[in-house]
């Protein structure tokens, strides 16, 4: 086993950031101790609390330290508080420009059904076995970056928000999501709208052109709409689905509700630097300070982070099946508790899920002393 040593910048962010990157960090400091890593984290300002702190969402200091990390741990961004803040300015305009600034340009967004947590889909019975998909969603391009304009009116006001992809944007994003296609189940669904979006014409016809230098993977379009349904009338259906920035942000939060809860949901952003991780879900500000946030989908991310950015397969592994464990034993969050489980804290999961992954380690070596 080859030991790291690695760098990892924390961007706790707002509402409920700071209580899930704690318990996450609080995992990974449990993980490195057990194989032997050393990992260095670096907490920086980011989001609503770098406005107030600095008047800026991303702080110069913030982005020189991401750029010099191995990977990124970001918890959540936004709020009712900075509401009033210009367009530009605000916690989520942020996070875009960290993504613009990294060069991050792909976002890859499991969605698993763990079987534990069955009973939380609105799913029949018969609909959730064998669901896992991965959603590949171009990030840097789309209606979020293009133009926004706000003109006079003879009714008031005329908005327009502008939807700009090119070829090259593209065939990056297609590229990806065929090679992950080609390491899964040879499945790729291709999601766009062209039947009424030049957008969504110049995708399928990238994604098609694409399609010829990937013979071994059976490739489907689909429209947004189609999709939709699709995922929910039958789900394992998919494997890998390709889509824009703004379909793959509505798609893949349909996608954490047939899980049960978006607090579940882990997603990892790539581009030609340091990797950017995160829950897929919001500040939550209503629930900050409470202990009732459900850290999962950053701890999540953090096995994301082990596996994809350090290459960790086992103690990403030992991550996640310890929280299946503890989803079995009926340890659950106040938004995935059932009848007949226990209901517990943020920091409270946080430390079991730690005496989980300790207790584990320590199993094959009791089997092999007799015990």
């Amino acid at each position: 086993m080859t030991i790291q040593n690695k760098k990892i910048v924390l961007l706790p962010g707002d509402g409920i950031g700071p209580e899930i990157m704690q318990a996450a960090a609080r995992v990974l400091k449990e993980c490195a101790t057990e194989f032997g890593h050393e990992f260095n984290f670096a907490e920086f300002l980011f989001g609503g609390c770098a406005i107030d702190a600095t008047g800026d969402p991303l702080p110069t200091e913030t982005l020189e330290a991401c750029r010099a990390a191995d990977a990124i741990l970001l918890g959540a961004v936004g709020g009712p508080k900075w509401d009033a803040v210009p367009l530009g300015k605000r916690p989520e305009s942020g996070l875009l420009a960290l993504r613009k600034a990294l060069g991050l340009y792909i976002n890859l967004r499991p969605i698993d059904l763990r079987s534990p947590l069955y009973g939380l889909s609105p799913l029949r019975a018969d609909r959730v076995r064998d669901v896992h998909i991965d959603f590949v969603r171009e990030l840097a391009g789309d209606i979020y970056f293009g133009k926004h304009q706000v003109e006079t009116d003879p009714s008031g006001e005329r908005a327009t928000d502008e939807a700009v992809y090119t070829t090259a944007e593209v065939e990056r994003v297609a590229k990806y999501a065929f090679a992950r296609a080609e390491a899964r189940k040879r499945r790729l669904a291709s999601v766009d709208k062209a039947n009424v979006l030049t957008t969504s014409q110049l995708w399928r016809r990238t994604v098609t052109r694409l399609a010829a230098d990937h013979p071994h993977v059976k490739l489907e379009h689909l429209y947004v709409d189609n999709a939709a349904m699709q995922l929910v009338l039958a789900p394992a259906q998919f494997d890998v689905i390709l889509t824009s920035n703004m379909f793959g942000d509505i798609l893949t939060d349909l996608g954490a509700a047939l899980a049960g809860s978006i607090g579940l949901i882990p997603s990892m952003s790539i581009g030609p630097g340091p990797a950017l991780y995160e829950p897929i879900h919001g500040s939550a500000p209503t629930l900050a300070g409470k202990d009732v946030a459900n850290p999962v989908g950053m701890i999540l991310s953090a096995a994301m982070m082990l596996r994809e950015s350090f290459g960790l397969k086992r103690e990403a592994e030992g991550i996640e099946s310890a929280v299946d464990r503890l989803f079995a034993n009926g340890v659950r969050t106040p938004d995935t508790v059932e009848p007949g489980t226990t209901k517990v804290g943020c920091i409270e999961f946080g430390e079991r899920l730690c005496a989980e992954m300790a207790g584990a380690s320590l199993r094959p070596q009791r089997a092999n002393h007799g015990a």
